[in-house]
């Protein structure tokens, strides 16, 4: 992991995650069947609303290392929260995969000729979102430090 680090430092590695990040709302949006983007369905907003958290994460990550504070409590509450979003990345993954898989089936259908590249290219958005934010992780533990819970205990990080 020390090596990743190495190649993409900080705030390089930032800038990618926002740029990751944006890529995976747009095409949240995309249907890989159709070519279209669908604005008005209720189910591709789903992603957009989840990675606040992770831009949440990036920004909070991002002060703490520039102003050299010490991890706290909220901080590691967003770190809970960025697990959590992990299985929601997992499955984007895993549904483009299998649309991709199941793509066989429609030999008699017309496909969109950007089905393929598009799909591969979903495929690995998601695969660099899954990516970018264990590396948000890695920044943490290596810039901001651990969490000692017995130090969080006496800070109050509100002030």
């Amino acid at each position: 992991m020390s090596h990743i680090l190495k190649i993409f430092p900080w705030k390089r590695g930032t800038i990618i995650s926002l740029v990751v990040l944006f890529l995976g709302i747009i095409f949240s949006f995309y249907g890989l069947y159709t070519n279209t983007f669908f604005l008005f369905k209720i189910s591709n907003y789903i992603l957009p609303l989840v990675t606040i958290v992770h831009f949440l994460f990036l920004y909070v990550l991002w002060f703490k290392i520039k102003e050299d504070e010490i991890a706290d409590p909220q901080m590691r509450n967003l770190e809970y929260a960025l697990y959590a979003l992990l299985p929601i990345y997992l499955y984007k993954l895993v549904s483009t995969i299998l649309v991709l898989a199941g793509s066989s089936e429609f030999v008699g259908h017309s496909l969109p000729w950007t089905f393929y590249p598009v799909c591969i290219f979903m495929i690995l958005v998601y695969t660099l979102l899954i990516g970018v934010t264990f590396l948000a992780v890695a920044y943490r533990i290596k810039h901001v430090g651990g969490y000692n819970f017995e130090e969080m205990n006496r800070i109050d990080s509100w002030e």
